[in-house]
């Protein structure tokens, strides 16, 4: 019988002093103890382990238990006596056992948990491990650090809930289990604040960066990743608890304003391997994007920030944040540098971020990003709230800002729709001009000629793709068409009659014959069709068609007809504009000649 194995063990290990445990008596207690618990005999093993004679005997050779005590935990159902027996082990084991061996016998059985086990056990052996930290004498900072790492490790694999639904479910558990791992923090983190406290010249500083480092870890996973706004239905939101704790944790040990607005390079580990070096220099970015982000949009300790800053030192703080954010492809990383951009922007007034900002990196390269997300992200409300922010970011800046950001934007789109947004935002500009008393240099004189170089003209002349080119091309029409009306030539604020003469050669000539050509060839195409239908043997045949220079999918007879006088109508749009420009160009021309003779 198993109980009286143990029993014969004990005994003979009774008589023996300390140093002359061998390991074959640690080996019979295991096997022993392991086939107690397996054969239902956990009340007998707990009264062995709470028997005072034993107590040298458990110091030494208790720790053997954790992993089959841990597999019975949760072989037993919640309300089985036997496994409340197996719990009051465990918790004995945690008061008796050597710190030292239990700690790496705990740490072991969380290193080999997996799957949808992973939190229940953690959570199982927060306690014990915590308990036996807070005995540690040496080395206690190095135990805490490792013990968290290995924790956080663990669970960085599983899925973050996002959704009402999946949060509430809480599936494996992590939801739970990242709040115990905090309350498990919490003595460590009292330890430190007591002690700087005590001293404001505080020099153990171990502890506290082990601190920081699982802060800087949970920020990455899973906060990063978490839905954080404020669920209906959901009072106590787990995430958000988690991410209140997170920064409080930060504040009181005098580090969150830090790294928030000093750009923080704290004791980072030096790396021989260069994509080590890499790889943890990107895990800190994403965790202080994250930081900032709560701190600026969700407003988790925004109560500690100093009220000094003005909003452009907080945009400028954030940039790079907002950059990092933005370059991530997942909606919940990127719905969060969307709403990190835009809380900063909104904090500011229309046209008073100053154009010195644009030498800076980050402002012309989240510019950018938004633009590729604008056009290229599969999720419509995030191109469409990209669209929004930048719009957002275009009014904040001073009139020079303006045009510089417009210039700049013009060169690196590449898209034929940002690039009429951005025309249109010109004309905006040149109205505001135009219509207020004060001079605007940026949008009127010599530097509107060289913006209106950009604006009209064709990439590839009569040869440009004009359906692709289409929105681009529309915009400027209008904008010619808004200047020649708006801009007398005797006043010429704008300087467009005195560069008349080029804007036909660049523009408007090669767009004529353009049209000309592309109208004639895709006549031509619908004619072809027409002919080809009439000999087919159904108007159902289905073949291909390129147009702007992709294939299309295969479509019938009738589809790609339909798409052909699609683009004729848009070729006659643009002709229709085209030509009441030249109209209105030679009627002003005529009149002036007139005037002058």
């Amino acid at each position: 019988m198993a109980v009286d194995e143990l029993q014969a063990i004990i005994q003979r290990c009774q008589i023996l002093e300390e140093a002359d445990f061998k390991g074959e008596d640690f080996n019979l207690f295991q096997v022993a103890g392991q086939k107690c618990l397996e054969d239902g005999y956990a009340a007998q093993l707990l009264e062995v382990i709470q028997n005072e004679k034993n107590k040298v005997i458990i110091k030494n050779m208790g720790w053997n238990l954790i992993s089959p005590l841990v597999r019975c935990i949760f072989m037993y159902k919640q309300e089985d006596d036997k496994r409340e027996h197996c719990l009051r082990i465990l918790d004995q084991l945690a008061q008796l056992c050597n710190p030292k061996e239990l700690f790496l016998g705990l740490l072991e059985q969380i290193e080999q948990t997996s799957g949808e086990q992973v939190c229940q056990t953690i959570m199982l052996l927060l306690q014990p491990l915590q308990t036996v930290l807070l005995k540690l004498q040496n080395k206690k900072a190095y135990s805490v650090g490792l013990s968290l790492a290995m924790i956080m490790n663990q669970l960085t694999p599983l899925p973050v809930p996002y959704t009402k639904q999946q949060i509430q479910e809480d599936k494996l558990g992590l939801c739970q289990c990242c709040n115990a791992v905090v309350d498990f923090a919490k003595p460590f983190v009292d330890e430190v604040v007591k002690n700087m406290e005590k001293s404001s010249e505080y020099n153990d500083m171990e502890l506290k960066e082990e601190l920081i480092k699982f802060c800087m870890q949970s920020l990455k996973y899973p906060l990063l990743a978490a839905q954080l706004e404020h669920l209906e239905g959901i009072e106590d939101h787990p995430f958000r608890h988690f991410a209140t704790e997170i920064t409080d944790i930060l504040w009181n040990v005098g580090e969150l304003i830090p790294l928030v607005l000093v750009h923080h390079k704290g004791k980072s580990p030096h790396w021989e391997n260069q994509e080590f070096a890499d790889i943890e220099r990107k895990n800190s970015a994403d965790s202080l994007a994250c930081l900032s982000y709560l701190m600026f949009v969700q407003h988790f300790g925004v109560e500690c920030l100093p009220v000094v800053f003005s909003p452009s030192y907080l945009l400028l703080c954030n940039m790079t944040h907002i950059e990092v954010l933005l370059k991530r492809t997942e909606e919940s990383v990127l719905s969060k540098g969307l709403d990190l951009f835009e809380s900063c922007l909104l904090r500011m007034e229309d046209n008073s971020l100053l154009h010195h900002y644009l030498e800076l990196r980050g402002f012309i390269n989240v510019p950018q990003d938004l633009v590729k997300i604008m056009t290229l992200c599969p999720m419509e409300h995030m191109r469409k709230k990209s669209l929004n922010i930048l719009q957002l970011f275009i009014d904040k800046f001073d009139t020079e800002g303006k045009y510089t950001l417009f210039r700049c934007l013009l060169k690196t789109s590449n898209h034929a729709g940002v690039e009429g947004y951005i025309i249109k935002n010109i004309k905006d500009q040149i109205h505001l001009a135009l219509t207020k008393e004060y001079d605007n240099i940026w949008f009127t004189g010599h530097h509107l000629i060289s913006l209106l170089d950009l604006v009209l003209s064709l990439p590839e002349g009569a040869e440009t793709d004009l359906l692709q080119n289409s929105d681009r091309i529309m915009a400027s029409l209008n904008l010619l068409r808004y200047l020649v009306i708006k801009d007398c030539e005797s006043d010429n604020q704008t300087g467009v009659w005195t560069t008349l003469g080029k804007i036909e050669q660049n523009f408007l000539k090669p767009l004529r014959v353009g049209l000309n050509m592309s109208k004639a060839h895709y006549e031509a195409e619908i004619k072809n069709k027409k002919e080809n239908r009439k000999e087919a043997q159904s108007s159902k045949t289905v073949c291909s068609v390129t147009v702007s220079g992709e294939k299309m999918p295969a479509m019938t007879t009738g589809m790609q007809l339909q798409v052909l006088h699609s683009a004729l109508f848009t070729f006659d749009l643009i002709e229709s504009v085209l030509a009441r420009v030249e109209e209105l160009i030679e009627v002003k021309t005529k009149a002036v000649m007139d005037e002058n003779s």
